[in-house]
């Protein structure tokens, strides 16, 4: 390596809300820095790090940790002794890698490394993407440097003085999606004289919501509409079964997991979603109208916050979960039915809306780095 390289860790995982985020920081800093940067991401062992990270291109060193079960007391037998483990790894990290600065993104993972990296004196910045932040930052946050945030009045929950309102850095091909609405149709073997709705549950799918849309999936799909729907993997095989059966089958295409997602939200009309931070970040950059349904379990109940966000300002709709299989349809239709409905929220939507968020986090880690 040259002596001038800046090398960076970043830390964080779990889901692709803390994933997809840190690829889009990464990419911005070696869009800047080119070869003078050297980027190792850590994260969780047997999480979906482990193998979207290295198909971005990136190394990346896994920890023995998981996060504190609340509900399932006796899984937590083990925690202490990954959390040892875990921190006497990232203080190995950090010696051998000559780290200038460690960035985290969220999640369990990020927490052994950060709190190793300001015990030494190391640069730390975490970025909060959600309106109320989860515990992991909230602990970290005491020590670290800087924390970059993707909604105002987070004071209530950081130093005022840390904080910088970035915005949510996402994937470049979706910050730039240029594919045309009648394209993306075609490549999903969909029509171009139906409506058209995406359900997508998270990185890893949601099965309460795939549940409600199977429970109502003749009244969510007709002649005048269709179906593209992201499962998850454990919910693939029995979706795919259920679809198997209906008499729309052809309309309806269905996927464990997106990859070309820039292609999935130009083809639709408006979008089931979950309201994890990665979701809003991306619902409210491509402009289109959504349902939320929040994930109760999520950490501090997380997610009915971020979707409250919007919903206050007429910039989306949501629905419980335990209100979903009886009333999606019944919201679904009425919305896509609404020209007027679907514009306000486009219209509220570009309020929200950061396009720089991944070189905004980027100017503050290499001012970190300068200091």
């Amino acid at each position: 390596m040259k002596n001038n390289t800046i090398h960076i860790i970043i830390s964080g995982g779990g889901t692709g809300g803390h994933i997809f985020p840190a690829i889009a920081i990464a990419n911005a800093l070696k869009e800047r820095l080119r070869d003078k940067v050297d980027i190792l991401f850590v994260g969780a062992l047997g999480r979906m790090e482990m193998e979207k990270v290295p198909l971005a291109g990136y190394s990346i060193k896994g920890l023995w940790i998981s996060g504190f079960q609340r509900k399932h007391i006796m899984k937590n037998l083990l925690f202490p002794v990954k959390l040892l483990c875990s921190l006497a790894k990232a203080t190995r990290i950090l010696r051998k890698f000559d780290t200038k600065i460690v960035v985290g993104t969220g999640g369990y993972a990020s927490g052994p490394l950060l709190y190793k990296a300001a015990r030494k004196g190391i640069p730390t910045l975490i970025l909060e993407q959600n309106s109320y932040p989860g515990i992991t930052n909230k602990i970290l946050a005491k020590k670290a440097d800087r924390i970059c945030t993707a909604y105002a009045g987070m004071e209530k929950y950081f130093a005022k003085e840390k904080i910088k309102i970035t915005g949510s850095p996402i994937r470049k091909e979706i910050l730039q999606m240029k594919i045309s609405k009648e394209k993306a149709l075609r490549f999903f073997e969909l029509s171009e004289r139906k409506k058209t709705i995406l359900v997508i549950g998270g990185s890893q799918g949601a099965k309460k919501i795939n549940e409600a849309v199977a429970a109502s999936l003749n009244k969510i799909v007709t002649n005048e509409t269709q179906l593209i729907w992201q499962t998850g993997k454990l919910s693939f095989d029995e979706i795919r079964k259920i679809v198997s059966s209906s008499k729309f089958k052809k309309t309806i295409k269905v996927f464990d997991f997106i990859y070309e997602m820039g292609k999935a939200y130009a083809a639709a009309d408006i979008v089931v979603s979950r309201a994890g931070a990665i979701a809003i970040a991306e619902i409210t950059a491509v402009g289109k109208p959504a349902v939320f349904i929040p994930l109760p379990s999520a950490a501090e109940d997380h997610q009915t916050h971020n979707a409250k966000t919007l919903v206050d300002k007429g910039a989306a709709l949501m629905l419980k979960e335990t209100d979903a299989e009886k009333h999606l349809a019944e919201m679904l239709n009425k919305l896509l039915g609404d020209e007027h409905m679907q514009n306000n929220i486009r219209k509220k939507l570009q309020t929200f809306r950061t396009s720089n968020a991944a070189n905004l986090i980027v100017n503050e880690i290499l001012d970190l780095i300068k200091k």
